[in-house]
C-alpha cells in the first residue's frame, strides 16, 4: 500500500453530503478491494442546504459573509449586540437583537438559551486576523442544536469584520438568505476481517472534511491508518474480527458514527470494542489515547507503551469523534490521535494538506497501532469490562447535549 498515493488522491475538499465525499468513499472502498477485502457502502441521511444568495449589510454597508446552511431563508433586521459570553446576565441583553458571537459556531443550550431570550439572529467568525488570507468558512445550523427550537438566521464573516463591526460601534444590520434545503445523503464505507468468534472489534476514522480543508491530517491520516491495519492482519487468524468504518461526515456532528450505532443497533452487543482514529501522523506532535471505557485499559495503554517503546499519553474522557456514539451505545471506546499545535497543523481550514503529514511518522503511528489491534484481536477473552464508567455517562451526557455542563 503506497501511503502517500492515499493523500495525494484525496486532496480535495470533499465535505459532507457532496459528490466530492462520495468519490472519496467510493476511493477508499476501492483501496479495500485492492487489499482483497471487500467493503460496501452504506447511505444515511443528512440534512443539505444549497446557499442561492445571502448578504450582510451593517449600518447599510454590505460585508462578506457565508450563511449557514440550514438556517432558513428570508430577510432579518435589528441592533447589532456583540456578545462575548453565554452567562446569563449576557444572554439577557440578546432579545430582539441580531448577535455576534466570538466563536465559529453555537452548541445546543447556547442556542436554546438565545432563542427563549428572543434573539433575531446570530453572527460567527472565523480566522486569523493576522493571517494573509480572509478566508470564511461555511458551516450549517445543526438539528441537533436546533431541537424543538425556531431556526434563526445565521451567517458566518471573517474575524477581521468582526472586529470593524464593533470598533465602528455599528448599531443596525440586515441578514438576506435565500437557500433551498433538503435530504441529501452522506455514506459509511464498512470493510471486515473476519474471526473465530462471533463478536468482533469495531475501527473507526471518519474521511469528510470542512468546507475549506483537503483533510489530510484531519482526518486522511486516520483512513490511512485503518487501511495499514487492514494490511498488515488480513489474511491472519484472528479470534476476534475486525470491522473496519471509514465514517461519513464526522465534521457535522458524529453524523456517520451517529448512523452506523443507529443501523446497527441489534448488533452493538457483540462489538467488544471500538478503536478510532482522528489525526496522525504528523511531523510534530504527541500521541495520545482518550479512553470511553474502564480505568484498567487507560493503564494498559500506558504499560504497552513502556513495553513498546512507543510514548502515548493514555487518559479516560470523551473524544470529541467517531468513538463517542459507540461509548454512547455501551461500547467500550478509545480514540487515538497525535496531537500537534494547531500553529504547525491546523485543522478545519485552506492548510490542512498533504504536505504537514510525515510519511515515516505515519508508518510508525500504524506500526504501533498495528501491534494494540492484534493484542485485542487475538485476545483469548476481551480484557476490557463491557461497561462505561458512572464519569464517563456523565461526560457522555453533557457532550450530547442532554444535560448542562457544570461550571
Amino acid at each position: 500500500m503506497n501511503l502517500t498515493n492515499i493523500f495525494e488522491s484525496t486532496d480535495f475538499v470533499h465535505a459532507s453530503g457532496t459528490k466530492e465525499e462520495l468519490q472519496v468513499a467510493e476511493f477508499l472502498k476501492g483501496q479495500c478491494e485492492e487489499l482483497g477485502v471487500t467493503a460496501k457502502i452504506e447511505a444515511f441521511r443528512v440534512a443539505m442546504g444549497d446557499i442561492e444568495e445571502s448578504h450582510l449589510f451593517a449600518d447599510g454597508k454590505e460585508i462578506p459573509c457565508k450563511a449557514f446552511n440550514c438556517c432558513g431563508s428570508g430577510v432579518v433586521e435589528g441592533e447589532l449586540y456583540y456578545m462575548p459570553g453565554t452567562d446569563p446576565v449576557s444572554v439577557v441583553g440578546a432579545k430582539d437583537k441580531i448577535v455576534l458571537l466570538d466563536t465559529q459556531g453555537i452548541g445546543f443550550f447556547g442556542y436554546q438559551d438565545l432563542m427563549k431570550a428572543g434573539a433575531k439572529g446570530i453572527i460567527f467568525q472565523y480566522g486569523n486576523v493576522h493571517f494573509p488570507n480572509t478566508d470564511i468558512d461555511q458551516r450549517d445550523l445543526r438539528e441537533a442544536v436546533v431541537g424543538e427550537e425556531r431556526k434563526v438566521l445565521c451567517a458566518m464573516i471573517h474575524s477581521s469584520q468582526a472586529v470593524e463591526l464593533v470598533k465602528n460601534k455599528v448599531k443596525n444590520i440586515r441578514l438576506e438568505v435565500f437557500q433551498k434545503e433538503y435530504d441529501g445523503q452522506s455514506h459509511n464505507v464498512v470493510a471486515e476481517l473476519p474471526g473465530k468468534r462471533d463478536e468482533f472489534i469495531v475501527l473507526t476514522a471518519h474521511y469528510d472534511t470542512t468546507s475549506l480543508s483537503h483533510g489530510a491530517y484531519d482526518n486522511m491520516s486516520g483512513c490511512a491508518g485503518l487501511l495499514g491495519i487492514m494490511e498488515q492482519l488480513k489474511g491472519k487468524e484472528l479470534n476476534y474480527g475486525l470491522r473496519l468504518v471509514f465514517c461519513g461526515s464526522e465534521e457535522r456532528g458524529l453524523l456517520g458514527s451517529k448512523a452506523y450505532v443507529r443501523d446497527h443497533k441489534e448488533e452493538l452487543e457483540k462489538i467488544v470494542l471500538n478503536i478510532n482514529l482522528d489525526m496522525i501522523g504528523t511531523y510534530l506532535g504527541k500521541f495520545i489515547a482518550c479512553v470511553s471505557a474502564e480505568d484498567k485499559l487507560v493503564h494498559y495503554i500506558s504499560y504497552m507503551a513502556a513495553e513498546t517503546g512507543f510514548p502515548v499519553e493514555a487518559k479516560s474522557g470523551v473524544y470529541s469523534s467517531d468513538s463517542t456514539p459507540f461509548a454512547d451505545g455501551g461500547v467500550p471506546a478509545l480514540s487515538f490521535a497525535r496531537i500537534s499545535s494547531p500553529n504547525v497543523t491546523p485543522i478545519h481550514c485552506r492548510y490542512d494538506v498533504k504536505e504537514v503529514m510525515s510519511m515515516e511518522q505515519l508508518q510508525r503511528d500504524i506500526d504501533f497501532l498495528v501491534k494494540f489491534t492484534q493484542h485485542f484481536a487475538n485476545a483469548v477473552v476481551c480484557p476490557v469490562a463491557r461497561e462505561i464508567p458512572e464519569k464517563i455517562k456523565k461526560e457522555l451526557d453533557e457532550y450530547l447535549f442532554r444535560k448542562r455542563k457544570e461550571q
